[in-house]
């Protein structure tokens, strides 16, 4: 059964799905890329008119749409496009090993580990309860990027998220933190 759910971005929804989705984690996937991407799955998804983005995480799936669709269109497609495949198939949607994209020096280095160990443990649960994910890209001079994702990307409130929730946060928890900015 899938469920569906509202986010903060309307053109965003989350649906959620009792069984799992992905076992590799969060990962987006962006029409424009869509020559790139291998599963079939997720290749028919990005070719539904007006679907732009989609997001899969452990147990929900979000899409984000363009503004020429409405969601009474979309969202029975996509739940048929879910269902059909947990009809077929019992694996989740994604399951190949992750790579990790760290850079050796990253890897290594103490305050970078605080910055994962907050945003996995603080900020990414509540960024998926609104559907979207926070990946973290780098640290230098005091400055953390991120890449917001799923329905964050593009979001009317994500640069206050981002700022009053996000770096407030983190520079509570690693002292070395003064910034924190969107790739």
């Amino acid at each position: 059964m899938i469920h569906t759910e509202p986010t903060p971005n309307p053109d965003s929804l989350k649906f959620l799905s009792e069984n799992v989705i992905s076992s590799i984690g969060t990962e987006e996937f962006q029409k424009k890329e869509i020559s790139k991407i291998s599963n079939p799955f997720i290749k028919e998804l990005l070719s539904f008119k007006g679907v732009e983005l989609v997001l899969l995480s452990e147990n929900f799936l979000s899409v984000k749409k363009t503004k020429d669709i409405s969601w009474d269109e979309l969202k029975p497609m996509v739940i048929s496009h879910l269902n059909h495949y947990f009809e077929s198939s019992k694996k989740p949607i994604l399951t190949k090993e992750k790579f990790n994209n760290l850079d050796n020096k990253d890897k290594n280095n103490e305050v970078v580990k605080k910055i994962i160990e907050v945003l996995d443990t603080k900020i990414r649960p509540a960024v998926a309860k609104d559907g979207g994910d926070i990946k973290f890209k780098s640290f230098e001079d005091g400055v953390v990027k991120v890449e917001l994702q799923g329905s964050c990307s593009g979001c009317p409130s994500s640069l206050m998220t981002l700022k009053q929730g996000v770096q407030n946060l983190l520079k509570h928890y690693v002292k070395e933190v003064k910034s924190v900015e969107a790739v």
